[in-house]
């Protein structure tokens, strides 16, 4: 299984410069692990950048991956990276969710970068 991060989804979406390296982690969404804090940024984002129509068609492939909703314990865990790791409140809660799902984080957000089980590409690569 595996978290692919808002900024990893955008890049796919939006076809940008690193959609090449976070495609083969997409090619069977039925390992793809969604944090529904994921769904949020990546619909926003497109909306806001593209239009409503790209917004709700990402938002059909996010559906087909296993969403995971913002658990007691998945908030409790992210509480205590985000204080460890100094981590935003979203970046917590996406590290937090693959791990509570035994999952790798694919990611391409440097605030991931020296974390457990993340998988990272820079930006100027």
């Amino acid at each position: 299984m595996i978290v692919v991060d808002s900024c990893g989804w955008i890049e796919v979406f939006a076809d940008g410069p690193l959609a090449n390296l976070f495609d083969p982690y997409l090619q069977d969404l039925r390992s793809v692990v969604t944090p529904t804090v994921v769904v949020y940024e990546v619909y926003r984002k497109l909306k806001q950048s593209m239009s409503e129509e790209d917004a709700l068609a990402a938002l059909t492939v996010l559906q087909q991956t296993t969403v995971v909703p913002l658990s007691t314990e998945i908030a409790l865990n992210a509480a205590d990276l985000a204080i460890e790791h100094q981590l935003s409140m979203a970046d917590a809660f996406v590290v937090a969710t693959g791990y509570a799902m035994d999952a790798d984080v694919v990611t391409s957000d440097s605030s991931f970068k020296d974390l457990p089980r993340v998988v990272y590409f820079s930006k100027t690569a």
